[in-house]
């Protein structure tokens, strides 16, 4: 029941003052207590992304420093190269692993010029087996740096492509009976996803006399080389997430294509095989992740995973590049040295031809 305050007793009436005074304080701090631990009001955006980053957008951290910022970021993934073909009006933005197919999905959105913005990047490595590694090192096919690391020797390596040479040929491939059939790497699909379709940009540049392909006359040059880098692995994977987890669980080839980013990610965790070595082709096209807005909900969003400190640093720890950001990899990956080149050492990075020239060395190399 209500009683009046001015009915109480002097002395009552100033403690049920005081004591209200307390309560009213205590809710307007709870209210903003509470208020403190609510979340940025967000907007949700959704993308395509390049499957390597599905790790990335699903760690709780990302999605916690995105919230932060005022965004829901749902994805799908998709072949980089395939996502022009997508319906991509049911998007708020497309996430390619590099930055060759971003005009294709402009055109494709109807957004050509779009504002696009390039976060993070990552270089292309070969992962192995240590006994892979080390019949190559042997052979002159690659370098070893280190117990875990070293370089695969472009040049070397496609002449034994271009003979169709076999583990058995290679001296000291006798003590590894696993090490059977043709010596190849194996990519994903070079008409679909980015890494394939990278690593096709660096050998043919090997293969062209050590200069981008331009014109028929380079892809005409290049194309037979190709087609057996290709043929040779039978069925394609569509995206590198797939190949790089077989290899981990041990099974799949014992050359493997993969993101920097993702071996990177996996020796932060300490979970990297202890036979794995890592190595990084001596000519190489490296990967800017490029970030495509497609609506205006998701125009900022490119922006702030490209500058946000937070962001930055958690896409370190996915085993990215950031933009501009070579010493804050190098100082994540420090201890990690055995196994990654921080600094590129020794690495010839070369352009990529254009979309098209790029996607007829793919027609061609499919055959």
């Amino acid at each position: 029941m209500w009683v009046s305050v001015s009915r109480l007793h002097p002395v009552r009436r100033i403690l049920a003052i005081v004591l209200g005074v307390l309560l009213l304080g205590g809710v307007v701090l709870a209210v903003i207590l509470d208020g403190g631990s609510q979340p940025t009001a967000t907007k949700t955006v959704e993308g395509v992304i390049g499957s390597e980053k599905a790790e990335f957008f699903r760690d709780p951290d990302v999605v916690k420093a995105l919230r932060n910022k005022g965004y829901t970021v749902k994805t799908e993934t998709s072949g980089s190269w395939a996502m022009d073909r997508l319906q991509l009006s049911r998007y708020d933005f497309a996430f390619p692993s590099s930055s060759e197919p971003a005009p294709e999905i402009e055109a494709a959105a109807g957004i050509k010029g779009a504002q696009t913005a390039r976060p993070f990047f990552s270089p292309l490595v070969v992962i192995a087996r240590s006994n892979a590694a080390r019949v190559l090192a042997d052979n002159g096919l690659a370098r070893m740096t280190g117990r875990n690391a070293g370089t695969l020797l472009m040049g070397p390596y496609l002449k034994a492509a271009g003979e169709d040479r076999t583990w058995q040929q290679l001296p000291g491939s006798a003590a590894h009976p696993e090490l059977t059939g043709t010596v190849f790497v194996k990519t994903t699909d070079p008409a679909t996803s980015n890494s394939g379709a990278l690593f096709l940009a660096a050998t043919s540049n090997v293969a062209n006399d050590n200069k981008v392909v331009a014109d028929d006359a380079g892809i005409e040059r290049t194309a037979p080389l190709l087609r057996k880098l290709v043929s040779v692995q039978g069925a394609l994977e569509p995206s590198t997430d797939d190949p790089f987890r077989s290899f981990i669980s041990g099974s799949g080839e014992p050359l493997i294509l993969a993101y920097e980013a993702q071996v990177a990610a996996l020796v932060q965790q300490k979970q990297a095989p202890a036979d794995m070595v890592v190595l990084y082709p001596d000519t190489t096209v490296n990967s800017p992740h490029t970030f495509i807005p497609i609506t205006g909900e998701a125009r900022e969003l490119g922006t702030l995973l490209a500058t946000d400190p937070e962001l930055r640093k958690l896409a370190v720890r996915h085993g990215f590049r950031p933009q501009d950001g070579v010493p804050e990899f190098t100082a994540a990956t420090a201890s990690h040295g055995a196994y990654l080149n921080p600094e590129l050492t020794g690495i010839r990075q070369v352009g990529a031809p254009t979309v098209k020239i790029l996607m007829a060395l793919a027609e061609r190399a499919k055959g």
